[in-house]
């Protein structure tokens, strides 16, 4: 169920690039990369696993609350991440020139099939 909830979200994303449910000890559960482009998203999960877990940490000191998203903007790639719970989180990566507010949409109301599945 993974595999098809990030291919939908990867495809109906202009720009859409690749997709993946990881773990925030780094180790992932499935990823998605659209027309087997090399793209290699489990490496850039591994390394904003460590991250995420950092501004979770923050946010929670500064008692702003749970952490729901974190958008990554690079020159080369644009990379949506949506905390899904306390373990795990899925991520988006676009290019330059994608539709970030459609990405950011998929994602969000796609989650609650991402949970169904991690129960």
């Amino acid at each position: 169920m993974f595999k098809q909830v990030l291919r939908e979200v990867v495809e109906r994303t202009e720009g859409g690039i690749a997709g993946l449910v990881m773990g925030y000890d780094g180790i992932p559960v499935e990823n998605y990369v659209k027309d087997d482009s090399g793209f290699d998203i489990e490496t850039i999960g591994m390394e904003l696993s460590i991250i995420l877990t950092q501004i979770s940490k923050a946010s929670h000191m500064l008692d702003s609350g749970t952490t729901r998203e974190v958008a990554i903007q690079a020159e080369r790639m644009t990379t949506v991440i949506r905390y899904l719970n306390d373990q795990y989180f899925v991520a988006l990566a676009i290019t330059p020139g994608g539709n970030f507010g459609k990405g950011r949409f998929l994602l969000r109301t796609l989650t609650p099939k991402l949970l169904d599945d991690l129960v």
